[in-house]
């Protein structure tokens, strides 16, 4: 019984870091806060807990995947000024809208509380918040 435990114990411990984030911390990889490009605005959404590391929904920006939830993970995408709802694939569908002007940038925090099978929501934070809780994050490589 004791050897069961310890495999549980080890097959949790791998499955809890390989969900998490593995890629350069955000200070290293220091990305510009504002688009290169004149005409866009940057969205920066980043999970700063390990709560709900077993889950991974996939982070839709106006019905489009843009990534995944990775818990302490982080990336951005540009896009042109608009309106913009966030949502995750989750069992509860709970969404966020803003407005994204140009050479603007917006920090989309992803977080998580339990439902029957998790549930991860996006919640716009201010600048200073965003900058404090992401630096902590490591860059999510995406696909």
């Amino acid at each position: 019984m004791k050897k069961f435990s310890q495999i549980v114990t080890f097959v949790f411990i791998v499955g809890f870091y390989s969900a998490c984030a593995t890629g350069p911390g955000f200070l290293e990889v220091n990305p510009p806060l504002v688009s290169d490009q004149a005409e866009m605005g940057r969205i920066f959404f980043y999970m700063p807990s390990s709560l709900g590391a077993a889950f991974q929904p996939k982070v839709m920006l106006n019905d489009e995947e843009v990534g995944s939830a990775n818990s302490l993970g982080f990336f951005y995408v540009d896009r042109p000024p608009g309106d913009y709802k966030v949502f995750t694939r989750t069992d509860v569908d709970r969404a966020v809208s803003f407005t994204l002007e140009k050479g603007q940038t917006r920090f989309i925090r992803l977080s998580s509380s339990m439902g029957f099978a998790g549930i991860v929501f996006g919640e716009l934070v201010d600048e200073s918040v965003g900058l404090s809780e992401i630096k902590k994050c490591k860059s999510i490589v995406k696909k």
